[in-house]
């Protein structure tokens, strides 16, 4: 009964103290890396199990360590880079006083090389997906502002043309230039698929079992 009592009592507290509003910028970034924290690990774990059992060999073991390693990476680099760009915009903020378009891009910036500057396959990934929408907004915002017309008819189709025409050139005749995931999705569906035995790795596998193949 004590127990419970002092807990309702440390609830109370711990629920006044987040209604403090002078404390909201440290909580807001508090959570902040929360948030990131578990964004990051929502968007990678299914991300990694289906790119891990889909095209990485190995032990049932291994696959689960990768699939781990993966999702705990993103998680915290994320969760590290909200927590680095809403302090330093706050910081930025109580220098000069109040609130600049320039603060989110320069605290975006630092955290950005801070945290997303290491070369590895999970920064990679991110930092070309952001890439890509990126390129978007901007041409969005560009006819926006006026500094480019509005096309007159929908873009999207000569885009979609340029997109996918370049990626498979490359693909064919410079692999090694694209990232080793997108080479493994694009050798199972435009090179393995040239190969086949018999009808058990034509529909049912996409390669022979070990010792299958005479």
């Amino acid at each position: 009964m004590a127990g419970s009592e002092h807990f309702r009592t440390l609830l109370y507290a711990i629920n006044n103290l987040l209604q403090q509003e002078k404390y909201k910028v440290v909580l807001a970034i508090i959570k902040g890396f929360r948030n990131g924290a578990v964004y990051g690990a929502k968007i990678r774990a299914p991300h990694a199990l289906v790119m891990t059992f889909l095209f990485k060999s190995g032990s049932l073991k291994d696959k689960l360590k990768a699939i781990a390693q993966a999702t705990y990476t993103h998680s915290r680099n994320l969760a590290y880079f909200v927590f680095t760009y809403k302090g330093l915009q706050a910081l930025q903020e109580r220098i000069q006083g109040k609130s600049l378009q320039s603060q989110s891009f320069l605290a975006a910036c630092l955290g950005g090389w801070l945290v997303f500057g290491d070369n590895n396959h999970i920064n990679s990934q991110i930092n070309m997906y952001l890439l890509s929408r990126i390129l978007f907004a901007l041409s969005r915002l560009a006819v926006e502002k006026g500094y480019v017309p509005q096309p007159k008819r929908d873009p999207f189709p000569l885009f979609a043309t340029l997109v996918w025409g370049i990626v498979l050139w490359l693909f064919e005749y410079h692999p090694h230039t694209l990232q080793p995931s997108l080479q493994s999705s694009m050798n199972y569906l435009y090179h393995d698929s040239n190969i086949w035995h018999n009808i058990s790795d034509f529909l049912i596998y996409n390669k022979p079992r070990t010792g299958a193949q005479k």
